[in-house]
Parts: C-alpha cells; structure tokens; sequence
C-alpha cells in the first residue's frame, strides 16, 4: 500500500447470544431447523402480539460489558428501526439506539508483538433479521424467518485500527471472549459472529476521517482481512484517479476477492429511531451487577498469565493452552488427573492431540479422548511404562477406540522394557554382528552410535527404554 495513506477501520461485530429462546419470545433458536418452523406469530409481527423481553438475553449483555471494563447502563431503552426488506416482516427491527445497555469499554489486542487498546464505544441488544435465499429458487427469492427474533448483541468499536491485521486480531480477541464468557458460540459458518466493516483512507497527518464504506456480513476472519486490504486498495484508486469515495454499503464477494456496491449507505435519522411503546425500559439494579460479577469466570488474559506463571509454561504452549475456555480446562484436568509435570502434558497436548483435532476438524471439546484417557496415556510416559515413540502409537488407539491406556498397553504388548540384562543379551549380540561399524565408532565416527541405537531398538521393536539402552551402550562401546 502506497504509505502516503492512513487507513481507519472501525468493526460492528454481530454476537447472537447463546441464549434457548428469543429475545422477545418463547420460540427456540436451535440452529438447523426446517425453514420457517421457529417462525413464532411475534417475529413474524402479527396484530395484536406483544414482545416480552428474554432476562438471559440482558444478563449476557452486562456480563460482557463488564469483561470488557465498560459503563453498564441502569436505564435503557428498545428502539424500533425501521426499514422495508424481504425478511423483515414487521417492517421494524427492535434495536436499541441513544441509551444502549452498554457504553464505553476497551479490548487490548497484540499485532507483531506490541500492545494496542481499541476502544470499544458502545454493545447494544438486538434481535436478528430472517435470511434470504437465493440458491435453487430460479430467479426467485425464498425467505427463512426461522432466525427472525434471535437475540444478538451489537459491539460497535471506535475507528482505532489502522490495518487489517490489527482488525482480524481484534475480531479474534472479541471472538475468544465471547466464548469464554458463554455467552455466544461463535460459531462463524452458522452466523452465530459476523462482522461489518467500516474503512476509509486520508492522507497522512490528516486528522478528519475520509469517507467510510461499510462491507456487510463477513463471516471469517480470512475473508475480513482480505475484504479490507481490497477495499482500502479500491478506495486509494478511487481518490489518486481524481474521484471521489461515495458513503455506501458494499458486499465482500470473496470468490471474485473484491467488494462491490449494494446500496448508498443510510444514517440513524433514515431509519426514523422512535422508543418502542410495547417495551418497558430496562432497569439493571446494583443488586444484578453484583451477582453477575461474582459469576464472572477467569477471563482469557488472566488465565494466560496463570498458565505461565503456575505450570511454568513458554508463550507459545499458554496461548495455545489458553485459546479456549474448553482447552484449558482440559489441560488442567488432565494435569490434575495424571499427577504429571505440566511441561509433558502441555507437549502431549498441543502437539499429538491438537494435530489430530486439527486433522479432523475437530474442537477440544469433541475430541475422542476425554482428559480422564489422556491423563492415562501421560501417566505412562511420564513413568518409563512405554516411550514417546510408543506413546504415539497408544494415541492412535486411544483416538480410534475405547480402551484405556493401561489396556492398550497390555493387550497390544507395548510395554517398555527396562529389563537391563535382556538388554545388554540384545546389546551383546547386535556388537558382535557389526564389529567393523564398532571400531569406526572407537575410531571417532560418532555417527555410528545412533546406528547401534537404530539397531538395538528395530530388535526390541521399539519397546526399550532409551535411556538404558543409551548408557549401556556407551559403557561396551568405550
């Protein structure tokens, strides 16, 4: 990018929350349904129905405006907003607008090793829209309203980005959080986060913004990188071509890799924002900010600390540890249940057992071997039962069978042998089959030591302990 050029990015981030009924009805969220069967009479805007507002949808809120250290609202107001589209079938969406439930707040975020805080300004309660289809209906468009009234919080960040990586590290920060406080899944192929993205450009040292585009609904965090990287491309052609950026909406193909223009974009008074008369303002007590509080649990960054402070653990092995609430739970139950050090069981499991997930597209959460079979399988590495090398094998089992890992290790015959006069009778024999590859080893070739390992553990089948045979070998060969 021609340096001449600051770019501003500012995100809108989507959350639905994790709640099991919508945010003013008793119609289920539970994602996958036939279409059209969570269309309950009051997403759908029938006369005569009322909206009641969902108490977990509101708890979630001021759970996540606390993680994030911001201004929790005692009094704050439903809006409707309103606009005219396939899947919006009152007409409204029911938002909130001048007196969200939660203001001003920060996340910090980490880009090529140095710290940021991006302001957050602003997370208000939503519900969704329903979705259009467009795919098999031949020039025609279907509408699902299953989604219509799903509980979504809204996090408006401040223009405090000035890349796309300072963005997608922001977004992933956001993510991990979210999940973290259970609030959301964050599932991004089902829509559960979703990210708008406002970017504009102005010449160095200039201290008004340029004028912002804002590119729709992108669902991963690839695509948010490369939707901005093109838009900011776009927008500097525009303006050293003599043009000028227009304020717009536009949409992210990421097949073509290039926004292009749905709409010129609306402002708040476009939308004509009035309180809602069917929705009583929420009150948020002392009383309720206290207990959830309380019930916050460790967040992402002091669990980090922690990990690295009480297990002793590098940076690489914490962060990986810490990525998910789910995987570091896992490892300290598996610590726990082993008795191990902390160092063997954080190798085992961000090495074997995370390329596995990864393999399968797997979370830590659906992984085959709970932590009570890997803690197993650790125990006995970690106790010269078997060896790593071995131990990869018991993986395999363990990862593709019930079994425990004692019971593998006996049925299969993988204990290690530590027996020293077996080895040295296997020693013995492997040196008088190979005295020429011994006196070069006397002679200085080093090399040939990891031959005479090779060969003593290709006669055990890999069930001796490498460090007996290591000695014992050292001490003939001398």
């Amino acid at each position: 990018m021609n340096t001449q050029w600051e770019v501003v990015i500012g995100l809108e981030i989507h959350a639905q929350l994790a709640t099991k009924t919508k945010i003013f009805s008793g119609a289920a969220t539970a994602y996958g349904a036939e279409p059209n069967t969570q269309a309950c009479v009051i997403s759908l805007g029938m006369p005569g129905v009322l909206p009641v507002l969902n108490e977990d949808a509101v708890r979630k809120a001021v759970i996540f405006g606390m993680a994030i250290e911001a201004e929790i609202a005692p009094y704050s107001v439903f809006a409707r907003k309103n606009y005219f589209y396939p899947d919006l079938p009152k007409g409204y969406q029911i938002s909130q607008f001048e007196l969200p439930i939660v203001g001003k707040g920060f996340l910090d975020i980490e880009v090529e090793g140095e710290t940021k805080r991006i302001g957050v300004t602003r997370a208000h309660l939503e519900e969704d829209a329903g979705k259009s289809l467009h795919e098999n209906f031949h020039g025609l468009t279907g509408i699902d309203l299953n989604r219509a009234g799903t509980p979504l919080l809204e996090i408006v960040s401040e223009p405090d980005m000035r890349s796309a990586k300072e963005a997608v590290a922001y977004m992933r920060k956001l993510h991990e959080l979210v999940r973290y406080l259970g609030i959301c899944d964050g599932n991004m192929q089902e829509g559960s986060f979703r990210c708008d993205a406002n970017v504009s450009v102005r010449p160095k040292g200039q201290v008004e913004f340029g004028t912002r585009a804002e590119i729709k609904n992108i669902n991963s965090f690839k695509f948010v990188e490369k939707a901005i990287n093109h838009e900011v491309e776009r927008q500097i052609d525009v303006i050293e071509n003599g043009g000028k950026v227009v304020q717009e909406t536009r949409l992210y193909d990421s097949d073509k890799d290039e926004t292009r223009s749905m709409r010129s974009k609306e402002e708040a008074n476009d939308y004509r924002y009035f309180p809602d008369p069917d929705l009583l303002p929420v009150f948020v007590s002392d009383e309720l900010k206290a207990e959830l509080k309380a019930a916050l649990p460790e967040l992402p960054e002091a669990k980090l600390l922690r990990f690295k402070t009480d297990y002793k653990l590098n940076d690489e092995s914490a962060t990986i540890l810490t990525s998910s609430r789910d995987m570091a739970d896992y490892f300290e139950n598996v610590v726990k249940i082993s008795g191990c050090e902390s160092a063997i069981c954080a190798n085992w499991i961000t090495g074997e057992l995370s390329a596995a997930l990864n393999r399968a597209d797997l979370e830590i959460a659906e992984s085959p071997i709970n932590e009570e079979r890997f803690a197993g399988l650790v125990a006995r590495i970690a106790d010269d039962t078997i060896s790593g090398k071995i131990g990869k094998q018991v993986f395999e089992f363990l990862w593709n069978g019930s079994e425990s890992a004692d019971e593998i290790i006996e049925t299969q015959g993988l204990r290690q042998i530590t027996d020293t006069g077996a080895i040295e009778a296997i020693i013995d024999t492997i040196l008088a089959a190979n005295e020429k590859q011994a006196e070069q080893y006397r002679g200085g070739n080093e090399k040939m030591f990891g031959f005479f390992v090779g060969q003593v553990m290709k006669a055990m089948q890999g069930k001796g302990n490498p460090a007996e045979i290591n000695k014992i070998l050292k001490a003939k060969l001398a």
